[in-house]
């Protein structure tokens, strides 16, 4: 039989941990503790093997059920991918992404100048990106930036007649996407791209 909201409301937990199952391999984990943990068991190459979905009732029973399918498709495919092998992947990649952004990659650059720069030089290029550029391309991977949306980054300071700035803005960004390129994290450097697209310094 299938779980209910009510039924996980109501269930106590006991001094050893308890399963209430939904069907297809879900099932609730409530933990002595009263922690609950939804579960998908399985089997692959032979082994059986469990996926951990996520704590109720953050993760709600329709919500589990509906990553219970996805690793069901996963399983079903020619030839079959294992769930969790997919999530572990899945996490990596995000970790990864997260590490791929403009800001990261600028930060990251940033510190490599430690020593390097003089205190003052460093504190007013970080403070200038930030105020200018993060807002708007500094979650973005470094890759999937293109040369329009650096331009209109830029061009919304050349709007408030800091052409110089939006200059050195540009000149900033051609050394963080050198360094994006020598660590991997892009193959194209859109700033440089903008060369003569900014209005000239007078």
């Amino acid at each position: 039989m299938s779980l209910t909201d009510t039924v996980i409301r109501n269930a106590k937990p006991a001094a050893k941990a308890a399963r209430l199952f939904d069907g297809g391999g879900l099932y609730l984990e409530i933990a002595p503790s009263g922690g609950r943990l939804w579960r998908f068991k399985y089997r692959f190459d032979g082994k059986e093997k469990r996926l951990s979905i996520g704590v109720y009732p953050a993760v709600s029973l329709a919500q589990a059920r509906e990553e219970r399918e996805k690793a069901r498709e996963l399983l079903a495919k020619d030839p079959p991918i294992d769930p969790g092998t997919a999530k572990r992947e899945a996490k990596i990649a995000r970790a990864v992404a997260a590490t791929n952004t403009f800001e990261a990659a600028a930060r990251e650059f940033h510190a490599s100048k430690a020593g390097v720069w003089s205190m003052i030089y460093a504190k007013r290029w970080l403070e200038r990106l930030a105020k200018d550029l993060f807002p708007y391309i500094g979650k973005m991977p470094l890759s999937e930036i293109k040369p329009p949306m650096l331009l209109d980054a830029l061009r919304r300071v050349e709007a408030r007649g800091a052409i110089d700035h939006a200059h050195t803005l540009r000149q900033y960004a051609v050394q963080i996407f050198r360094y994006g390129r020598q660590t991997g994290r892009c193959e194209h450097d859109p700033a440089a791209d903008l060369q003569g697209a900014l209005k000239p310094v007078i």
